[in-house]
């Protein structure tokens, strides 16, 4: 199988008020196109630092990581942006919808950003999907959280995204909502065959994917694969 992305001896620090914290050290590992992966840790281990990382959000202080095939540490930052408009898709935990769109503009807007067809008619379909036909015209401050994050998840699935970040995507939902929401999560990433990287402190959740990384300290302690 292709790798989709590959990361190579990673380090970020940050200049904090007591001098510079190592915040991720020495980070190498790679995922498979189409692979379910879950990186795990307590808080402070360095995880949505490195999600930030792997998708061009910010940059490495050293390494590489190579995206889609492309060294994103060489690019600048409207080039970053491309790539992910075209191949990424983000799940964040609070939901980051625009207030001022409906649930149907917010799912067409990264379609309507590629300069996609009938952007409106496939916003729809996806919000179908994940159970919200009666709510398309409603703005984000009209649906419950569990409503919000289902927005997000169809707005996610939109643009037909080779990789899928999920930053702690049940984090703001009750344990029933978000249930739902993760069980709508791998069916939407199964009908798709995205590669999902899911952010999680919820263990339950890390050994639905096929792999768990472990980081304590700002460095990889496992790497483990799952049974599927």
């Amino acid at each position: 199988m292709p790798k989709i992305l590959n990361v190579s001896q990673l380090k970020k620090s940050y200049e904090s008020g007591s001098g510079k914290l190592t915040v991720l050290d020495d980070i190498t590992f790679s995922l498979e196109s189409g692979e379910t992966f879950a990186i795990v840790g307590p808080s402070g281990s360095g995880k949505t630092t490195l999600l930030g990382l792997c998708a061009g959000l910010d940059q490495p202080d050293s390494g590489s990581i190579e995206l889609c095939g492309v060294e994103i540490n060489k690019l600048n930052e409207d080039e970053r942006a491309r790539l992910r408009n075209q191949k990424v898709g983000f799940i964040f935990q609070d939901f980051q919808l625009l207030p001022t769109l409906t649930a149907l503009e917010n799912v067409a807007v990264p379609l309507e950003l590629q300069g996609k067809k009938n952007a409106a008619a496939k916003a729809r379909v996806l919000l179908e999907k994940v159970g919200l036909s009666e709510r398309i015209h409603h703005f984000p401050s009209q649906l419950s959280g569990g409503e919000q994050q289902r927005v997000a998840l169809a707005r996610a699935f939109s643009n037909t995204p080779d990789i899928l970040f999920a930053d702690e995507p049940t984090g703001e939902l009750d344990e029933e909502t978000g249930r739902k929401i993760i069980q709508l999560l791998f069916e939407l990433n199964n009908e798709a065959g995205t590669t999902l990287v899911i952010i999680t402190h919820d263990m339950d959740l890390a050994r639905m994917t096929q792999r768990i990384l472990r980081l304590k300290g700002g460095k990889i302690s496992t790497d483990e694969k799952l049974i599927a």
